[in-house]
């Protein structure tokens, strides 16, 4: 990280009222004491990083997380740990078969009075089904916070579901994620002090998948007291943040037959054989699954969503938000994928039929595709945006702000970053989904960012960075008499025409039960 851009950063910081030691002379401490024991950490001289710190046990096939085991001498911390399994399939992936995973990282800046550091833990997208917390590089939010990422079990890994599978864990088979992030939010707790973090100011922040976790951990009774502030980022929680126990066994009979354990005496046992291997489960699995962690057990009793309609939630600040063009990033997916191409303008109205039905008529006057230079992409990514992303983020601001403070945002930059090295798709991606995580990281997966895009990522990382802090980010809050939404462009940030932009009125009388 630039030396301007951590100035900057800690300039805007200290104006937020966050206190910011200044820098100390010397060489920073690159060991520090765990509860477990001692690591080693690396430096550029301005943050520390230390990677590959174990937060639980290497795990036993779908069962809860155990603690991590105590070491001698002191530990190199300079790598990342291995990949949690996952299959090949999105830019976002890392294709691993490691089962051994359960590791965390933690980046802090390097002057050594820097102590009572907010900090941010990061939980990382990818549906849940891929990633890992390294790929996100967090220097430039760490110039003035902690920031913590993990690793955690996906894909099959962690929400296969099945009655022979549930003795592993206290809440039953399903949700194993989201216990593995328990278990470093934990770690937090009770070592985040030593490398000069608040373990009494935390804020879980997390996007897509990582977002629906958050939602998660605010309805989760077990993740009580491990976190003051939340960032949602793209995952409404009135959407699909949990599933039912029906919904996750459905999902996961055919796995469990594919692989050869369905009609054994033993299902629990042939599962977990070193025989049937993770490759094996990866590929019967597939790679475009949506799990999610199951509600009513007890670990998460109800759905984020009536967790947060009856008040029985954990009630921090949240900043929370969406994308204003989350789904034109999908549907270049889709044209940029081998065999795919532009959707023909011919194609529009059958897609609509076909997906509404009855309401197809009333869709598509609402949305004429000459409104969208006949493009059906644009105008079926617009649509999807407003339907699935926009209308489930303003019914979560809603809910929240009946109990708790809430902010909401909208990303809502148009020139933004492509992935690298890839093709441009036939009409502007815009704030697609993740579009914002170019600004709040150095990623590899996007292009490198322009001297103006470099400026709004300062804006952003400074407004996230107060909010982890302060609990507010800089703007008034949502409530029912003021539904407020700050537009964040390279412009100014002003209130949005969240409701009309998005046709609110239109979907909500279209999804009325």
């Amino acid at each position: 990280m630039k030396k301007r851009h951590l100035i900057a950063t800690l300039l805007a910081v200290a104006a937020a009222g966050i206190a910011v030691p200044a820098f100390a002379s010397g060489e920073p401490n690159l060991v520090v004491k765990t509860d477990k024991g001692a690591v080693r950490g690396t430096t550029d001289g301005e943050l520390r990083e230390f990677h590959g710190i174990p937060y639980a046990s290497p795990p036993r096939r779908w069962t809860s997380p155990r603690p991590a085991a105590a070491w001698t001498g002191v530990r190199d911390a300079k790598t990342p740990g291995a990949a949690c399994a996952q299959p090949v399939g999105l830019p976002v992936g890392v294709p691993s078969e490691a089962e051994d995973c359960l590791y965390l990282n933690v980046t802090t800046p390097a002057a050594r009075e820097n102590q009572g550091l907010p900090v941010i833990v990061w939980i990382h997208g990818g549906s849940m089904m891929y990633g890992t917390g390294d790929m996100y590089g967090p220097g430039r939010l760490a110039a003035g916070t902690v920031v913590v990422s993990m690793n955690y079990r996906l894909g099959v890994l962690s929400f296969l579901t099945d009655p022979a599978l549930d003795a592993g864990s206290p809440y039953g088979s399903g949700s194993l994620g989201l216990e593995d992030q328990q278990a470093a939010l934990r770690w937090v707790k009770a070592n985040i002090s030593a490398f000069g973090g608040d373990p009494g100011n935390v804020t879980i922040m997390g996007q897509s998948g990582g977002g629906y976790a958050v939602c998660d951990h605010l309805a989760s009774p077990k993740s009580a007291g491990l976190f003051q502030r939340a960032i949602i980022e793209s995952s409404p929680c009135t959407g699909d943040a949990s599933r039912t126990r029906a919904a996750a066994e459905a999902d996961s009979k055919h796995v469990i037959k594919a692989v050869g354990c369905a009609d054994v005496a033993d299902v629990a046992g042939c599962l977990r054989s070193p025989k049937t291997t993770v490759a094996d489960l990866l590929e019967a699995y597939g790679p475009m699954s949506e799990p999610r962690p199951v509600s009513g057990t007890a670990l998460l009793p109800l759905s984020p969503a009536e967790a947060l309609r009856t008040g029985r939630f954990h009630r921090v600040p949240v900043l929370l938000g969406v994308n204003h063009d989350e789904e034109n990033g999908q549907y270049a997916g889709a044209e940029l994928a081998p065999g795919g191409g532009p959707i023909p303008a011919g194609q529009y109205e059958p897609t609509l039929r076909k997906e509404y039905g009855d309401d197809a008529a009333a869709v598509m006057a609402r949305y004429p595709l000459a409104g969208y230079g006949d493009s059906a992409g644009l105008a079926l990514a617009t649509i999807g945006t407003d339907r699935r992303w926009a209308r489930p983020a303003y019914d979560t601001a809603a809910l929240l702000t009946k109990w708790t403070p809430a902010y909401a945002f909208e990303f809502a930059e148009k020139d933004t970053p492509w992935f690298a090295g890839y093709p441009e798709p036939s009409f502007p991606w815009r704030a697609q989904h993740m579009a914002e995580l170019a600004y709040l990281f150095d990623l590899d997966l996007f292009e490198p960012r322009t001297p103006a895009q470099d400026r709004l990522a300062n804006r952003l990382i400074t407004t996230w960075t107060r909010f982890a802090g302060t609990g507010d980010p800089g703007w008034e809050r949502f409530t029912t008499r003021r539904p407020s939404v700050r537009s964040l462009t390279s412009g100014r940030w002003t209130a949005t025409e969240f409701v009309r932009d998005h046709e609110f009125a239109f979907w909500s009388a279209l999804d009325r039960p």
